[in-house]
């Protein structure tokens, strides 16, 4: 087994890239995801990939289009940015959506709206998991807890991308993004059959017939077509990808909901929660696209309440609710503004609950 280096989130995500075959990185600055295009610039030439730092975030997402369009000679696309960039990258990541275009998304996300802050936050759900840009479509979202996973998810968002011809979008946060920890880079085979990008606009030299990379469709009945097989494939993804964690919930009351970084202080509460007699558990979505609905049903039949934990205000909760279906209800405790929840917020929060409720 390969050992462990000490490494930053988003420096991370970058060199997981590169191990995962991306060869083409779009880019534009801004903080707190600035290190992954500053380790792409140092990183790409080396190995005869393509880095360039564009004149605006809306530049770089369109060079992800012809890079992704192109096949890119069978190499892998990425772009990363924080959430103001992200908002600006919208139009082209719909358009890549529309034309069925495989391509990673890094969103480490901000505090907003606007320009908000640079701190850590959680606030674009919303805009990742309900379509992001214009149209009928959806992302495969994905939402890692630690630097360790921000390295294995990156690489499976390569072969979702590439398996579902869709853009997948990895949300992570400041705090991800920032802080650094042990992990393991390991050259893995992936165990999926990737298809060849037999539709790629490479050029007619093999005789192959003339491709053509495209989302505007001027027949509504073409394009109502499109759209119906492109949600067949959207079922099969709900089918095939769905991942959540579920820690404690066996015997479970008291049941705390969360993702990403704020999963892991969760994670803290639930053990002191239990120190302290009360039976919590964790349920932790993985894909937050498409949404482990199912897990509200399987982990929570003994429990009485449900609290969701967001750096927001209130975002994730909604999928919950519509999980739960009014069985049990669901609570809120958030911060936002750049704000981290801490353990004993949490705590304090759940005991209010619990004493509410007796």
């Amino acid at each position: 087994m390969a050992e462990k280096v000490l490494v930053k989130g988003n420096e991370a995500i970058a060199e997981a890239a590169i191990m995962a075959g991306c060869r083409y990185f779009f880019g534009y600055p801004i903080t707190p995801q600035t290190e992954v295009s500053a380790y792409m610039a140092k990183r790409m030439p080396k190995i005869g990939g393509v880095f360039l730092q564009a004149e605006s975030e809306v530049s770089a997402a369109n060079m992800v289009y012809g890079a992704a369009g192109a096949g890119a000679s069978g190499a892998r696309v990425m772009t990363s940015s924080s959430s103001p960039g992200i908002s600006l990258k919208a139009e082209a990541i719909s358009y890549m959506a529309g034309a069925d275009l495989p391509c990673v998304v890094i969103n480490v996300v901000r505090a907003g709206p606007g320009l908000g802050g640079i701190q850590p936050a959680q606030s674009d759900y919303f805009q990742a998991t309900k379509g992001h840009g214009h149209g009928d479509y959806r992302l495969i979202v994905l939402a890692p807890s630690s630097v360790q996973e921000i390295v294995d998810m990156t690489s499976d968002a390569f072969d979702l991308a590439d398996i579902y011809r869709t853009p997948v979008m990895i949300l992570a946060d400041g705090m991800l993004g920032q802080m650094m920890e042990p992990v393991v880079f390991e050259q893995k085979k992936s165990t999926r059959i990737i298809p060849e990008k037999t539709w790629a606009t490479t050029g007619t030299e093999m005789k192959r017939e003339h491709n053509i990379i495209n989302s505007l469709y001027i027949q509504p009945n073409v394009l109502e077509k499109i759209t119906l097989e492109r949600y067949e494939k959207y079922k099969t993804i709900e089918q095939n990808e769905t991942k959540y964690e579920a820690y404690q919930t066996d015997d479970a009351e008291f049941i705390l909901t969360a993702y990403g970084s704020v999963a892991r202080i969760c994670k803290n509460a639930v053990d002191e929660l239990r120190a302290q007699g009360i039976k919590a558990g964790l349920i932790r979505p993985i894909t937050l696209w498409p949404f482990p609905s199912e897990a509200y049903q399987t982990h929570t039949a003994g429990a009485k309440t449900i609290l969701s934990v967001e750096m927001s205000m209130g975002q994730m909760i909604e999928d919950v609710r519509l999980a739960v279906n009014g069985r049990i209800p669901v609570y809120f405790y958030g911060r936002t503004g750049g704000n981290i929840p801490y353990p004993n917020e949490i705590i304090d929060e759940v005991k209010k609950i619990v004493g509410g409720e007796k």
